[in-house]
């Protein structure tokens, strides 16, 4: 767990201590702006009726059938924030409102209980359709739209709702004009016609049972991180030798102009994780493992990369982590024995 040795002293100092203990609160903290713009993007719409709780817990997520969001813990603490940057890429201030935006659907969703309306259902589908981590998303489908990197929309009738949600609630998102010719407008008017039904009453559920807290988070911050690298790592079990060797030149046959391919990977770690995360809506925790796997195969086969074909790199590695990528989201591996 190297990352853990470079985080500064005063993070450190946090890894031994239960989260439950570090007093987290989300009232006066970095993320409460986040929760208050979107309120304010909630009542432009003429929602003033709809007001979801928001509460801190281990990660993004809206319980299913309960109008609360959770916020991971982390934002609510500038050196946590640091940590979290240091082992699974903060996410940043655009990103923090697209996944508020996303669980409110889902809390709006719950709220006014419309996946149990047959219009719900005519428009989305069965809401009790079977929840799948591994689904098989059709690129580019006009059927969906798009704000999560990815395909998430087409995960399941649920999100494909939050989804629409968040497009419809986004400020100059222009929903109206992209969507035009897309059959996703028809979801986006569903949604547009209930907003407007539904402005001025109350919902029919207000409030919900919280999944984990921060107060129920008996781990310790050091614990917490582990298991999430152990889950993410375990994921990325792939061999790599063999592609990476073609790929890139081994120290033997070229020792001039060469510099070692580790270092090339690590240099671009930030934007690789981002586009193959982007295009493929493959969790980033398993895409950042999946780069870093890469690299750490290029060290220990002590592979090269010739100088002045970076670029020709990159397009090869995005190529090749994004083909690798796929095949994790449509068959939960990376690659078929």
């Amino acid at each position: 767990m190297s990352d853990f040795e470079k985080t500064p002293p005063d993070v450190r100092e946090l890894l031994g201590k239960r989260i439950s203990q570090l007093g987290l609160k989300l009232e006066g903290s970095p993320v409460e702006r986040f929760v208050h713009q979107l309120q304010r993007e909630l009542e432009r719409k003429g929602l003033r009726r709809f007001r979801p709780v928001c509460y801190l817990t281990d990660e993004w997520g809206c319980p299913s059938g309960q109008p609360v969001i959770g916020v991971p813990f982390y934002l609510a603490d500038p050196a946590l924030a640091r940590l979290e940057r240091a082992m699974n890429d903060l996410e940043d201030e655009q990103e923090i409102m697209m996944y508020l935006r996303h669980e409110a659907g889902h809390a709006f969703n719950y709220a006014y209980r419309l996946y149990t309306t047959p219009e719900w259902r005519a428009r989305f589908g069965p809401y009790n359709r079977r929840y799948r981590d591994h689904y098989r998303p059709v690129p580019f489908s006009r059927k969906h739209v798009r704000h999560i990197a990815g395909w998430y929309a087409q995960k399941h009738p649920d999100e494909d709702f939050a989804e629409t949600f968040a497009v419809w609630l986004t400020p100059r998102s222009n929903w109206r004009r992209k969507y035009k010719s897309w059959p996703a407008i028809v979801k986006l008017r569903y949604v547009d016609r209930v907003a407007r039904r539904v402005r001025d009453q109350d919902p029919a559920v207000s409030t919900g049972d919280f999944d984990i807290t921060v107060e129920d988070m008996k781990v310790t911050v050091e614990q917490h991180y582990r298991r999430l690298t152990r889950q993410n790592g375990a994921a990325v079990n792939v061999a790599l030798e063999t592609d990476l060797a073609d790929m890139f030149v081994t120290r033997g046959r070229r020792r001039k102009g060469i510099r070692p391919a580790w270092e090339l990977v690590e240099e671009n770690r930030l934007p690789l994780t981002d586009k193959i995360t982007y295009w493929t809506g493959v969790k980033r925790p398993v895409v950042r493992a999946l780069v870093e796997r890469i690299a750490r195969t290029c060290r220990e086969q002590q592979l090269h990369a010739e100088t002045g074909r970076e670029a020709a790199y990159l397009v090869e590695l995005t190529a090749y982590g994004t083909t690798l990528a796929m095949n994790y989201l449509t068959r939960g591996r990376f690659v078929q024995s």
